[in-house]
C-alpha cells in the first residue's frame, strides 16, 4: 500500500488540469523558485545546491524556448531573451555570481507579469462575452 502525498497530489492536479497560459505562468514561477533557491545556496556557499536550482531553472528555460511557435515574429525575440537568460544562468553557475542570477531574475520576473495580465486580460474578455472565467 502506499502513501500518497495530499501536497504533491494536489500539485499533480494543478498541472494537469492547467490551462495551458497557466502553464506557462506556473514555468515562469516555478524558475523564479529556482533562481531564488540558487541565490541562497551561492550566499550559503552550497555549490551543489546553487547548481542543482540553476539547472532546473535552465530547464524550464528550455522548455519555454522548444514551445515557441516560430511563425510568428515575437516568437524568435522570445527565444533570443530566452537564450539570453539561460547563457546569465550558465554564467552564474560557473562564477556563483548572484548578481548575473539577478539579472536572468529581472527578465523573468518580467515575462511573468506580463503573462500574468494577460491572463488576466483574457479572463476579463471571456466574462464579458459569457464564457467561462
Amino acid at each position: 500500500m502506499s502513501v500518497h502525498n495530499p501536497y504533491q497530489m494536489y500539485q499533480d492536479n494543478s498541472v494537469f488540469t492547467a490551462a495551458p497560459g497557466e502553464l506557462t505562468l506556473m514555468l515562469y514561477n516555478g524558475c523564479l523558485k529556482f533562481i531564488s533557491q540558487a541565490k541562497k545556496s551561492i550566499l550559503e556557499k552550497n555549490i551543489e545546491g546553487k547548481h542543482i536550482n540553476i539547472n532546473k531553472a535552465q530547464n524550464i528555460i528550455s522548455e519555454l524556448m522548444v514551445t515557441l511557435n516560430m511563425d510568428y515574429a515575437i516568437s524568435k525575440e522570445m527565444r533570443n531573451l530566452y537564450d539570453f537568460i539561460n547563457r546569465k544562468l550558465i554564467e552564474a553557475n560557473i562564477k556563483n555570481d548572484v548578481k548575473l542570477l539577478e539579472e536572468a531574475e529581472g527578465l523573468v520576473t518580467e515575462f511573468r507579469d506580463t503573462w500574468k495580465e494577460v491572463i488576466r486580460i483574457n479572463r476579463a474578455k471571456q466574462f464579458k462575452t459569457g464564457g467561462l472565467a
